[in-house]
């Protein structure tokens, strides 16, 4: 591997001029031979939510030795901070040249973003203009022909439920860890297996076989995997207690979702705005009066801002990711002397040097997703003009898609982790990354498989909740626009998207903790065992693996 550009290195301890922390005291249980599955293991004990005296192992039966004292610690089971005031963030990781990575990208992303505002600006400066058509009673307004002030009622009442939801189920997640990653394993099957009977039953044979096909195979992947849920669990639960202690993982996310929040109501205004400003139909007056109205311009900008939209999500994201990563990475190589400034130290190095290589992989996922969009809508297109053939080998394409988005996103995860703990640009980061799922691919892709669908089940219950509430609204109001129902499928499918996107931005924290510990403990496990002695020994127990570094 190249040489880091700051922070700590892969199969190493600190890049910095400070001196490595003082061997730690604490002396390992010895290990018998074998565990009779080909690991040396420590015996059993019990272990709870978290590490150190919350709920780490058990103290040896007995009274201790007649003069004996426990050594200090610091509260996390490891020895005390050394002596001296502790380091700033930008002190124990520092900054070396090349400074700014793949500064192209952030100029781009840039670029895309003040396109957007203008065409905003531009859109709602054509809605002020013709505001008396288009606001009024949510049914008793006179524009019939697009998007009215009624729309931003109902994805402002989308915003509310889905961060309402966000939060509920974040703290569900919290307080029901375990029994969250048996019961959405369960459900996903259940849903699947309900799904196939009832296309079997409409006689759609195709579909219910498939569906049956997939069912069965999800089954058994998590019947086989079922062993691996106490790592997935200990690495959430984890991820979950170092986020308490250290609150700034909540408030990012919290910063972040405010954020999340408001772009996502400039944007769904924005959309409604490029409706009324350029749809063209004779009782538009912003056409009457403004004139360069037309169908395909209306296209192309809800295709603009949408790519748009997909990349300053994911872009908004991924910098909060990547934040907090630098956050969970001074807990495991610092905890023992927690650097100061470490939550502005992180934004500020994921604003700055870091900004082009998020740009950068965020667009990969922001043109994927743009395209599957695209696939959706040919494909009901084809399905509402009786095309079977168009609308099955839309169907694959859009499968396809799914996979290629899901590898994509699989590795931006564990690269941006990367980015924010050794400094590097996006694709050497991803070319690491590359080498470490070579090396733990079965055991990140299990985890992944085990956790992940803790979170996306929760991402997607919202986006549904939220699709069914703009649904009930367009149903219940009866705006004049939506008579023949013609929208009401283009404003249900926003509203699923506000809502996946919110959640997405609320449990980013989560995921980003598990994929920092992860990628720590895959390049330098020394410091696990060192400086989180007891959380070491609960990893041992369920993962054995991580007693064994990835060579560079």
């Amino acid at each position: 591997m190249s040489g880091p550009q700051y922070g700590a290195q892969p199969g190493g301890y600190y890049n910095n001029q400070y001196p490595p922390p003082p061997p730690n005291s604490y002396q390992m249980n010895p290990m018998p031979p074998n565990d009779g599955g080909g690991y040396g293991v420590p015996p059993p004990q019990q272990y709870g939510n978290g590490y150190g005296n919350g709920g780490g192992y058990a103290p040896p039966q007995g009274p201790p030795p007649n003069g004996y004292k426990p050594p200090p610690t610091d509260g996390y089971g490891g020895p005390p901070p050394p002596d001296g005031p502790p380091p700033s963030y930008d002190e124990v990781f520092k900054v070396q040249k090349p400074k700014y990575n793949d500064w192209w990208a952030g100029l781009l992303f840039l670029a895309t973003v003040a396109g957007f505002v203008a065409v905003s600006a531009i859109s709602l400066h054509g809605y002020a203009d013709n505001r008396s058509q288009n606001n009024g009673s949510l049914n008793g307004q006179r524009n019939t022909f697009g998007l009215t002030t009624h729309t931003i009622y109902l994805f402002g009442w989308v915003l509310i439920c889905a961060i309402v939801l966000s939060y509920g189920y974040m703290w569900m997640a919290r307080k029901f860890t375990k029994q969250f990653i048996y019961a959405t394993g369960i459900l996903n099957i259940v849903m699947g297996l309900v799904t196939a009977l009832y296309m079997l039953s409409r006689k759609y044979w195709s579909g219910g076989i498939v569906f049956l096909i997939f069912v069965i195979l999800q089954a058994l992947f998590f019947w086989s995997c079922r062993s691996r849920i106490p790592f997935s669990t200990l690495m959430l639960q984890t991820a979950i207690d170092v986020a308490k202690v250290h609150g700034h993982v909540y408030l990012v996310s919290a910063v972040g979702g405010l954020i999340g929040t408001l772009f996502a109501l400039y944007w769904a205004i924005t959309l409604v705005a490029v409706y009324i400003k350029f749809e063209p139909d004779a009782n538009n007056a912003a056409c009457r009066n403004a004139g360069g109205c037309g169908s395909g311009k209306v296209i192309g900008l809800i295709v603009f801002i949408t790519f748009a939209g997909y990349w300053i999500s994911e872009w908004l994201k991924n910098t909060i990711h990547t934040t907090v990563a630098g956050i969970y990475g001074s807990w495991y190589f610092n905890s023992r002397n927690y650097p100061t400034k470490v939550t502005r130290g992180a934004l500020k190095r994921s604003l700055t040097y870091s900004f082009g290589s998020i740009s950068l992989g965020s667009l990969f996922i922001a043109i994927i997703n743009l395209i599957r969009q695209l696939a959706q809508a040919a494909q009901q297109n084809a399905a509402q003009e009786g095309d079977i053939l168009g609308m099955v080998l839309w169907c694959i394409f859009g499968c396809l898609i799914g996979i290629l988005d899901w590898v994509v996103e699989f590795i931006n995860r564990y690269a941006f982790c990367h980015i924010a703990l050794y400094g590097k640009a996006y694709f050497a980061a991803a070319k690491d990354t590359w080498k470490m799922i070579k090396d733990r691919g079965m055991d990140a892709l299990i985890n992944e498989c085990l956790i992940g669908p803790v979170l996306t089940f929760g991402a997607t219950f919202v986006a549904y909740a939220c699709g069914l509430i703009a649904y009930l609204y367009m149903v219940y109001t009866k705006p004049a626009y939506n008579d023949g129902g013609g929208y009401t499928p283009v404003v249900v499918a926003f509203a699923f998207l506000i809502g996946l996107q919110v959640c997405n931005v609320f449990t980013t924290p989560l995921t980003s903790g598990i994929d920092t510990i992860f990628v720590a403990m895959a390049w330098d496990p020394e410091v696990l065992m060192r400086d989180h002695p007891d959380l070491y020994h609960g990893m041992v127990a369920v993962y054995p693996h991580v007693q064994e570094a990835i060579h560079a």
